[in-house]
C-alpha cells in the first residue's frame, strides 16, 4: 500500500514537472515569437520611412557637407523633410544606387552625371558644389613636373572629374613614356596608397588633399586654375514628378543655404566631429583645412556643362 502511495506521488510530481515545463517551453516560444515579430515590425516600418524619405547618396569628401551638417544637426527634420543619406566609398557606388532607383538624388561630378545622362538618365542638376581636384605626387617619388609622370602610375576613378585630369595632365605636359591610370575609386584608399608610398600620385578633392599637403606630398595641378568646375547635386527627373518629392527638395535647397550660411560664418572646426564622421579625416586635416566659402544653391554653368559633354 504504501509502494503504490510512493509510486502515485512520484508519477504526480513527474507529471507536474512536465507540466512545468512545458509552461516554461510555451512560454519561451511565445517570447521569442512576440521577438520575431516586433523585429519583423520594426524593419518593415524602416523600410517603410526609408521609401518615404529623401534619399541622397554620398561619399566621403567635403563637398557633402551642408548635407552632412543637415542631418546631424536635424535641420531637415525641423524643415519638415527626412533625408537619408546613404554613404558609400566611390561615386560608382553612387551611380549603381541612382541606376537602380534606389536614391533620388546624389553628390558627384557633371563628367559622370553627363554619361549616365548618354545612358538614358533623366537627371536634373539642383546645385553647383565648390569642389576643386588638386594632383598630389608622392614626395618619395620626387616628381616636381607633370611631364616626370612618364612611366608613372596615377590613382583615379574612371568616368569622373580625376579621369578628366588626369588626361588633361598627361595631355599637357607630353610626358617620353606612358602613364598609367589607375582605378582606385574610394578617396580614402587612394590617400593611404600616397601616404603609405604605394602610388607615384594622386587626385583628391577635399579633405584629402589637405592630408596630401599636410604629409609634404607635392601638388603639381589645380582645377581651379583651369577654370573647371565640376562638382554638382543632381536628382532624377522621374522621382521628382511626384508632387511629395517636389515639396522636399524646396525644403531641401532651403535647408542647404541655411547649411551653407553656418560653415561660412563659422567654419569648419565646430563641425569636426560630423567632417570626421563622413569622410574620415583626423583632427590634424580638418585644423589645416584651407578657408573655403560653400555657394547657396546655383546650376552649373554652361561652359563645365559642355566640356562634360564632350569628355
Amino acid at each position: 500500500m504504501r509502494n503504490n502511495r510512493n509510486q502515485l506521488n512520484l508519477a504526480f510530481s513527474w507529471l507536474m514537472g512536465l507540466v512545468l515545463v512545458s509552461s516554461i517551453l510555451s512560454a519561451c516560444n511565445k517570447s521569442y515569437e512576440e521577438k520575431k515579430q516586433e523585429e519583423r515590425a520594426s524593419k518593415e516600418q524602416l523600410r517603410r520611412e526609408d521609401s518615404l524619405a529623401l534619399k541622397i547618396a554620398v561619399t566621403p569628401t567635403l563637398d557633402g557637407l551642408p548635407l552632412f551638417i543637415g542631418v546631424e544637426d536635424s535641420m531637415f527634420v525641423k524643415n519638415g523633410v527626412d533625408v537619408h543619406l546613404k554613404q558609400r566609398g566611390g561615386q560608382i557606388d553612387c551611380d549603381t544606387l541612382i541606376r537602380g532607383g534606389y536614391v533620388e538624388g546624389f553628390v558627384s561630378d557633371l563628367i559622370r552625371t553627363e554619361r549616365l545622362k548618354k545612358e538614358g538618365i533623366e537627371l536634373r542638376y539642383v546645385t553647383a558644389t565648390n569642389s576643386y581636384w588638386q594632383l598630389y605626387t608622392n614626395r618619395i617619388a620626387r616628381i616636381k613636373e607633370l611631364k616626370q609622370l612618364s612611366d608613372k602610375m596615377i590613382a583615379m576613378a574612371r568616368f569622373s572629374v580625376t579621369d578628366y585630369l588626369a588626361d588633361y595632365a598627361i595631355d599637357s605636359a607630353r610626358p617620353k613614356y606612358d602613364v598609367y591610370k589607375i582605378q582606385i575609386n574610394d578617396p580614402r584608399t587612394r590617400i593611404k596608397m600616397i601616404l603609405n608610398n604605394e602610388m607615384d600620385a594622386a587626385l583628391f578633392t577635399e579633405p584629402q588633399a589637405t592630408t596630401a599637403r599636410l604629409y609634404g606630398n607635392p601638388m603639381l595641378m589645380d582645377s581651379r586654375d583651369k577654370n573647371v568646375r565640376m562638382g554638382v547635386i543632381a536628382f532624377r527627373e522621374k522621382a521628382l514628378k511626384d508632387k511629395r518629392r517636389q515639396q522636399q527638395l524646396k525644403a531641401f535647397v532651403k535647408v542647404y543655404n541655411m547649411a551653407v550660411d553656418s560653415i561660412n560664418k563659422n567654419g569648419f572646426l565646430p563641425y569636426a566631429a560630423i567632417i570626421s564622421k563622413y569622410t574620415s579625416a583626423d583632427l590634424k586635416t580638418i585644423k589645416a583645412l584651407p578657408q573655403l566659402r560653400f555657394s547657396h544653391v546655383t546650376p552649373p554653368r554652361a561652359h563645365d556643362i559642355a566640356i562634360a559633354k564632350r569628355h
